[in-house]
């Protein structure tokens, strides 16, 4: 298995990051706050579920080929939170 460099990683992020506050974020209704969406950062596409593994699911089934995928959850901070303190919404 192939670890990916840190590099690699933090433009992954950057990409998804930009994609989604470009593209996704300003059609997203106000309902869609906790959804997960995955990202491929490669073509843009992306899909958006109620689970995150749901929204990976029906991305790779468009983009099997998909390789720098990001995950987020709508509203949030990060996919999931740690030490009992939760995400922290963002607006």
């Amino acid at each position: 298995m192939a670890v990916r460099s840190q590099s690699t990683l933090e433009e992954t992020a950057r990409r998804g990051d930009e994609i989604y506050e470009r593209d996704i974020k300003p059609i997203l209704a106000e309902d869609q706050r906790g959804r997960c969406v995955a990202i491929d950062v490669d073509s843009g596409d992306w899909a958006i579920a109620d689970e995150v593994l749901d929204a990976a699911q029906e991305l790779r089934t468009r983009h099997p080929e998909a390789s720098d995928v990001w995950l987020l959850r709508v509203g949030y901070r990060g996919l999931y939170g740690f030490g009992g303190q939760g995400s922290r919404a963002v607006e």
